[in-house]
Parts: structure tokens; C-alpha cells; sequence
């Protein structure tokens, strides 16, 4: 593990980092395999997998529902991926406008509760800013207390408790003002 966070970037999908993300997939099909199927296109077909993430910022290729998306690796210097973070560039869909939200991220679970997360949405709001996005709605499964913590300590201001559309769950959504 790094000993600064600041020595980590966030970066855009790439094959160069194929070792990296498919350990950052590994470590939650061993720790996290509720949310492992997230990522299991990328260890069936990773020159397609990023591809298919690069075809989203474009607004290429979107399944239906879907916005355009820029995707991120959290990295260090020698490759290691230690989160994920998807910014999507409107809330075109009543799934985000509802619970979605403009981004949605993942720790590597192994890594969690080390600060990754906090440091990772700071640059990911960044990436926002630079889309030109000022009012970002950011949500976080409302008893997932370790979300809300990231989301809070990057100036988030809880708006309420919405009931999902689709699943019996409530999440707890948040704005973050660029």
C-alpha cells in the first residue's frame, strides 16, 4: 500500500493496466462477490471491457438507459488499482435521477477504511468540474455508513432517504456544489 495517497492518480481505462484491474476484480470475487459481477466482463474480455468504458465517455455503444460515462482507475505508481469511479456527464435516466446519481465508485475490499475512497471522490469531483457538471448528486446504500463518510468528508450535503424504483432498498442522497 502506498504511504502517501497523494502518490495516486486516477487514470483513464487502458490496457496497460490490465495485471492491476484484474487483481483489483480478484479481490472481489474473494472479499466482495455480491459486487464482483461488476467487473467479471473485464476477466472474460479485457481489450473489450475498456474499450466498451471508452466508448461510453464518446456516448458510443450506450445500452439503453445509459448516459455517457468517463470511467477511472485509482492507481499507484507501479500499476496497483485500488478503486474505480465512473462519473457520468448528466441524469438523463429516471435511475439516476432517482438513486444513481453522477457517480457511482469502488474500493478494491482489501483496501477499504485506509482513506481510498475519500482521496478517490476528491479527484473524481475534480473530473466533474472539468465536464462542466457545478451540482454533482452522489448517492451511498443508506446503513452504508463508510460511503456516506466518503461522501460527507468531500463536502456532501445529505438531501434525504429515496426508496429505490426497481429493489427493496433506500438510499441516502447527497449534493456535492463544485
Amino acid at each position: 500500500m502506498p504511504t502517501k495517497l497523494e502518490g495516486l492518480t486516477l487514470v483513464s481505462p487502458n490496457l496497460e493496466y490490465k495485471n492491476g484491474f484484474l487483481s483489483f476484480y480478484r479481490d472481489f470475487v474473494e472479499h466482495d462477490p455480491a459486487n464482483a459481477d461488476y467487473y467479471s466482463a473485464a476477466n472474460r474480455d479485457f481489450i473489450g471491457y475498456v474499450q466498451g468504458l471508452l466508448d461510453e465517455s464518446q456516448s458510443m455503444n450506450l445500452k439503453p438507459n445509459y448516459v455517457p460515462c468517463n470511467h477511472f482507475w485509482l492507481i499507484d505508481s507501479s500499476g496497483i488499482v485500488y478503486g474505480a469511479i465512473r462519473v457520468r456527464h448528466n441524469l438523463d435516466s429516471m435511475f439516476l435521477q432517482n438513486e444513481g446519481g453522477h457517480i457511482g465508485y469502488d474500493i478494491r475490499p482489501s483496501s477499504r477504511k485506509r482513506g481510498f475512497g475519500t482521496y478517490m471522490l476528491k479527484l473524481g469531483l475534480f473530473e466533474a468540474r472539468n465536464l462542466g457538471i457545478d451540482q454533482v448528486m452522489i448517492t451511498a446504500d443508506e446503513d452504508n455508513n463508510a460511503s456516506r463518510k466518503v461522501i460527507e468528508n468531500n463536502g456532501g450535503q445529505f438531501e434525504k432517504n429515496v426508496k429505490c424504483l426497481e429493489e427493496d432498498q433506500v438510499v441516502a442522497r447527497y449534493w456535492i456544489s463544485l
